[in-house]
């Protein structure tokens, strides 16, 4: 049986930690920092955790279900 592919840009747009939460990072965080907050780049800073539904989606791409 050959081996399961799974998606590059999925993998590397997520991670999926050892509970299997499904984690992010968080858009425009790269550049025009001058215009935003302190508060909101820091905020930007901390990984997203995705919801149930699009979570189940992204481990079958990873191959994690």
């Amino acid at each position: 049986m050959p081996k399961k592919k799974l998606k590059r840009s999925v993998s590397r747009r997520f991670k999926i930690t050892k509970t299997g939460k499904v984690l992010f990072a968080h858009q425009y965080n790269s550049h025009h920092k001058a215009s935003k907050s302190t508060r909101r780049q820091r905020r930007l800073n901390v990984p997203g955790r995705l919801q149930t539904g699009f979570a189940k989606k992204v481990k079958k791409l990873l191959g994690a279900l």
